[in-house]
């Protein structure tokens, strides 16, 4: 399989991350990857990220999210989903660019939704079309968990349709 390397960018292009992949898949507007979590051990509220857990990834170039579907480390069981919402992925043939607007959905196993980073992505200088693209791929995604739409099918039961919230002052992507 072939490597590439995604490159995290903030809102304003600037590179604030950046890591290797393998290509499981390609098409015409997306990439499907898997990749290991390179950074120390980091605990949430909402979830340990340990490195070397094994993430599962899709970027698309038309829409204004990424899907991390993560597992463990130990035994690779699934450990939830992480959304980003960005603005439209640069797919180019050896790298992956996306400029993260801070707002986040992560999804527990059993479906469970929370929305990260609000406070974060409010204080964001965008304009209000970057702005409404943002918020229209929260509930996108949103949608996505509670129908159990690909790559959220495994999960075991439905959620509430209201999503959590809670602002979290360290995002990790």
């Amino acid at each position: 399989m072939k490597h590439i390397t995604v490159i995290k960018n903030d809102h304003t292009g600037r590179e604030i991350w950046r890591y290797e992949g393998r290509v499981l898949d390609r098409g015409a507007t997306w990439v499907h990857l898997e990749a290991l979590f390179n950074r120390p051990d980091t605990s949430t509220p909402y979830h340990t990220f340990r490195q070397g857990d094994r993430f599962v990834e899709w970027y698309y170039s038309d829409r204004w999210y990424s899907i991390f579907e993560m597992h463990a480390v130990d035994d690779d069981q699934l450990t939830g989903w992480y959304c980003n919402i960005s603005r439209p992925a640069v797919l180019g043939s050896d790298t992956i660019t996306a400029d993260d607007l801070a707002l986040d959905l992560f999804v527990s196993p059993s479906g469970v939704m929370t929305v990260l980073d609000e406070d974060e992505f409010a204080a964001l200088p965008l304009d209000e079309d970057v702005r409404a693209a943002a918020e229209q791929a929260l509930g996108e995604l949103q949608q996505m968990v509670i129908t159990r739409q690909p790559p959220f099918e495994t999960i075991m039961r439905l959620p509430d349709p209201s999503p959590s919230t809670g602002t979290q002052a360290n995002s990790l992507t």
